[in-house]
C-alpha cells in the first residue's frame, strides 16, 4: 500500500503510544536581501545524466532517458541524489535555519520526558515512556495488585528499550509486540533500514535473555495458548507480498510452513480474537476477503476456511460464546454486523443492519458489550449496545469537528473501553469509556507547553460543491482573530487513496503555521472512506481522476468564497498524496503558490508496468491493471512523471528516502530531473533524500520533528513568511 505513513499515532501490540561533490556551500541568505541578490547566491541545481531506455507497451516504444536512476547499488545514483542534497543544503541555507526556529517552537511544545496511560492485560499494566534527550520510547510493565489496579509501588520492568536496540543505527522501526498468554515470554520484530524488512525476535521476560533472530521478513506474529507454539507471516523478498504462513512449536523446534497463498492479488496478516479462543489469518485484496481460524488450544490442528473467499465479499470476525460476530459486504455496500454459530459459519442472524449513509468501520467485542466504530458525515461515531438487553448508547464528543476511535482494550471482561479522542484545537486524549453507563473518563490530555490555550484557535468543517454536483467536507483551523476574508494565506492538504479518511487530529508542530496566519485545511477528497465506502470507490480504478479534481476544487472554492487568499495557497501531499500533488500541479500549475510532494507516487506507469515491484500486482485493485489497454491509457492520461509539460510550475518541494520499500527513491529522483529539463519558472525545484530511512522518514522522534521543520519553514518561506506576525 502507497499510503502516507506521517504519524502522530503508532499501535505497537498492546501498547498506545501517542507522539507525538558540488560546489561549496553558499552563505546563508539575509531575510531582507533583494530578489536579484538572493538570485545570485544560489548555486546552480545539478542535472541528472540521460541514457536511452526503451521499453515498449502495447505495441509503442517508449523511451525514459531517466530509467538508470533506479540503479541504487550504482555509484552515480548515489553521487546524483547526494548532489541533490547538497543542492538543496546549499540553496535553501536561510530556511534551514527558520527550520531550526520552527523546531524548537514545537519541541518547546512539547513534554518531551512522559508517560502513556498504562493499559491492563492479564496480570500486568503496559505502558511506554519517553525521556527527554532520547530518540525513542521504553516500553515497560508493572504488575496489578490484589484488587486489579496498578501497583504503583512494585518495580517497573522494562520490556524493550529501544533507544538501546537503535544504538549505532541510523534508523530503527518496532513491528510486532506480542507477550505470550502467561506473560513470561515476548515475541518482537525490528527493521533497521526502513526497508520495511523485520527481524523476529524472542525474549524471555523472566531472564532477559534476547535470541534470534528467528525469522527474517517477518509481517505478524501471534503465540497459540499454550505459550510454546508460535505463528507468523513472512513476505516474498522481491515482491513484499506477505505470502506464507509458518508454525514454529517451541523454541527448539524448527519452523514448518502451514499455508502459502498462491494468488498475488492476496496478502496474508494474523490476529486473535480478544477472547483469545481463536487464531485468525486474514488473505485479503482490496476488494475481497478470506478468514482462516485455528483453536488457540490446539495450535497443532490445521487452519479452517471461514467462508470460502467470493469476489467482492470483504468479511472480518470476532468470537464470543461459540458465536462468530461478522463484519461483512455482502448485500451492504457500508458493511452489516451478523452472527453465526462456529460450527455452521454460514447461517446467519442479522445484528446492526447496513445503512447507506454510514460506513462501519469495526467492531470490538466484550463479555456483555459490543462497540461498533462507524463513519459518518466524515466522523468517526462510537456505539455500544449492552449484549444482555440488546440497548444501544452512542458516545458523545464535545466538538463538532474531531478525530476519535477505540484503541483497542485487551481485556475481554474489561468494564469500560478505551479510546482516544482529539481536534485540530484539542491535544490527543486518552479516554476510559464506561460499557455500561457510556460516561467518559478522561485519563490523560497530552500537555502542550508554553500556555498553550485552545480556546484562542477555531475548527470548523465546511463542505464545497465538486464540478460534478458532489459535497466534499473540508476541515479547517485557524487562529482566532484570522479574517476569512480573503486575505489569509492557506495551507492544503490531502490524500484520497486506499480508503483511508483522513483524521482531523492535533498536531504541535501546526500551531506554528496558524499562529503566523495560515488558515490549515484538511480536504477530505473522494478516494477515502470519509463518506463510506462508495467515497473510496469513486476516487479509485477508473474515476481516480475525481480525487484530483475534488482538491483542485477545494482550492478554488477556498479562494473564490474569499475563505483564503487564493494567490497564497500551498500544498501538501505524501505518498498516494503525492501522487495527488504531482497530479494536480500539472493540470492546475497557476493555482498553487508552492507544493510539498513528501514520498510521492509520481511514475505510475513504469511502477505499475512492473509487477517484480513491491506492491504493484496486489494494486492492480487499487488503480488498475496496465496490461488493460483501457487502464493503461487512463492511468497515463494522469501519472505525474508522464504528464510533465514545458509550462511555469509552482515551487516544488521534493522529499523522499533511500530505502523506501512503498514508493521507491526513484520516483522522485526522476521527477524532479526530468522537471528540471521542463519548468519554464525560476520558481525553487528541491529535491531531499533521506539516505538512511523508509517511508515514513526518520524513526527518531527528534530527527522526525526536525524534518518537518524544515519542510513546513521551506512552504512558509515561498509564503514570504518568517516571524509570526
Amino acid at each position: 500500500m502507497r499510503s502516507c505513513t506521517r504519524l502522530g499515532q503508532l499501535v505497537l501490540g498492546i501498547f498506545w503510544i501517542t507522539w507525538i561533490g558540488l560546489g561549496a556551500e553558499s552563505p546563508p541568505t539575509a531575510l531582507n536581501s533583494s530578489p536579484a541578490a538572493v538570485a545570485a547566491s544560489i548555486p546552480t541545481p545539478p542535472r541528472a545524466a540521460t541514457r536511452d531506455h526503451w521499453s515498449t507497451w502495447h505495441g509503442e516504444r517508449v523511451n525514459d532517458p531517466w530509467f538508470w536512476l533506479r540503479e541504487k547499488t550504482n555509484p552515480e545514483v548515489i553521487r546524483y541524489l547526494e548532489a541533490e542534497n547538497a543542492y538543496t543544503e546549499a540553496s535553501t541555507a536561510d530556511v534551514k535555519a527558520f527550520g531550526e526556529q520552527l523546531y524548537r517552537e514545537a519541541l518547546g511544545r512539547i513534554q518531551q520526558t512522559d508517560l502513556s496511560v498504562p493499559l491492563r492485560r492479564g496480570q500486568f499494566y503496559y505502558y511506554s515512556r519517553t525521556q527527554e534527550g532520547r530518540q525513542y520510547s521504553v516500553l515497560c510493565r508493572k504488575p496489578a495488585d490484589a484488587s486489579g489496579n496498578l501497583d504503583s509501588q512494585a518495580p517497573e520492568q522494562v520490556l524493550l528499550d529501544l533507544n538501546q536496540l537503535a544504538e549505532g543505527k541510523t534508523f530503527l522501526s518496532l513491528g510486532s509486540f506480542e507477550i505470550s498468554d502467561d506473560a513470561t515470554q515476548l515475541l518482537y520484530s525490528t527493521d533497521v533500514t526502513g526497508f520495511r524488512q523485520y527481524s523476529l525476535f524472542h525474549k524471555n521476560l523472566a531472564s532477559g535473555k534476547t535470541s534470534g533472530p528467528w525469522a527474517e521478513r517477518v509481517d505478524g506474529v501471534q503465540w497459540a495458548a499454550d505459550g510454546q507454539t508460535v505463528f507468523y507471516v513472512i513476505e516474498e523478498p522481491v515482491t513484499k507480498r506477505s505470502h506464507q504462513l509458518w508454525r514454529r512449536r517451541s523454541l527448539e523446534a524448527q519452523p514448518e510452513l502451514v499455508w502459502e497463498e498462491k494468488d498475488e492479488l492476496y496478502g496474508l496478516s494474523l490476529s486473535r480474537t480478544k477472547d483469545r479462543q481463536f487464531l485468525i489469518c486474514s488473505s485479503t485484496s482490496t476488494d475481497t476477503w478470506e478468514q482462516r481460524i485455528l483453536p488457540a488450544h490446539t495450535p497443532q490442528a490445521e487452519f479452517q476456511v471461514v467462508l470460502p473467499r467470493e469476489k467482492g465479499h470483504k468479511y472480518d470476525l470476532e468470537h464470543r460464546a461459540g458465536l462468530f460476530y461478522i463484519r461483512s459486504n455482502q448485500n451492504a455496500k457500508n458493511f452489516r454486523v451478523v452472527t453465526a454459530p462456529v460450527a455452521t459459519p454460514n447461517r446467519w442472524t442479522e445484528l446492526v443492519p447496513h445503512r447507506p449513509d454510514v460506513l462501519l468501520e469495526g467492531l470490538e467485542l466484550f463479555a456483555n458489550h459490543l462497540v461498533i466504530q462507524e463513519q459518518r458525515e466524515a466522523l468517526t461515531v462510537l456505539r455500544i449496545q449492552d449484549s444482555r438487553t440488546g440497548a444501544w448508547r452512542e458516545v458523545t464528543f464535545p466538538e463538532t469537528v474531531y478525530a476519535a476511535g477505540a484503541t483497542g482494550t485487551p481485556e475481554f471482561g474489561a468494564a469500560a473501553f478505551r479510546l482516544s479522542y482529539q481536534s485540530m484545537i484539542t491535544p490527543a486524549s486518552v479516554y476510559d469509556c464506561d460499557l455500561t453507563t457510556g460516561k467518559l473518563t478522561l485519563l490523560k490530555r497530552t500537555e502542550v507547553l508554553g500556555g498553550y490555550d485552545p480556546s484562542a484557535y477555531v475548527t470548523e468543517r465546511r463542505w464545497v460543491t465538486a464540478r460534478d454536483g458532489v459535497k466534499v467536507p473540508l476541515s479547517l483551523m485557524y487562529r482566532r482573530g484570522t479574517e476569512l476574508d480573503g486575505t489569509a494565506p492557506c495551507f492544503l492538504y490531502g490524500y484520497g487513496s486506499y480508503g483511508i479518511g483522513m483524521d482531523a487530529s492535533f498536531s504541535v508542530e501546526r500551531l506554528s503555521l496558524v499562529d503566523r496566519g495560515l488558515v490549515y485545511v484538511i480536504a477530505h477528497i473522494r478516494g477515502g472512506n470519509e463518506l463510506g465506502e462508495s467515497w473510496h470507490d469513486e476516487g479509485m480504478l477508473l474515476k481516480k481522476k475525481n480525487t484530483f479534481h475534488d482538491f483542485i476544487d477545494c482550492a478554488e472554492a477556498l479562494g473564490s468564497k474569499r475563505w483564503v487568499d487564493p494567490k497564497r495557497i500551498v500544498i501538501e501531499g505524501g505518498s498516494a498524496g503525492g501522487l495527488l500533488v504531482g497530479a494536480v500541479v500539472n493540470l492546475r500549475p497557476d493555482l498553487f503558490r508552492a507544493a510539498h510532494a513528501a514520498v510521492p507516487f509520481m511514475d505510475v506507469m513504469n511502477t505499475m508496468m512492473d509487477a517484480s515491484l513491491p506492491l504493484t500486482v496486489g494494486e492492480y485493485l487499487e488503480w488498475g491493471d496496465p496490461n488493460n489497454k483501457t487502464y493503461f491509457d487512463y492511468m497515463r492520461s494522469y501519472s505525474p512523471y508522464d504528464n510533465l509539460r514545458a509550462t511555469n510550475y509552482p515551487a516544488m518541494l521534493v522529499t523522499t528516502s533511500l530505502n523506501d520499500s512503498q514508493v521507491m527513491y526513484w520516483e522522485p529522483a526522476k521527477y524532479v530531473a526530468k522537471l528540471r529539463t521542463l519548468k519554464t519558472d525560476q520558481n525553487p525545484l528541491h529535491l531531499k533524500c533521506n539516505m538512511g530511512a523508509g517511508h515514513g522518514g526518520a524513526s527518531g522522534r527528534y530527527d522526525r520533528l526536525k524534518e518537518h521543520a524544515f519542510e513546513h519553514a521551506w512552504l512558509l518561506t515561498q509564503l514570504g513568511i518568517r516571524q509570526l506576525q
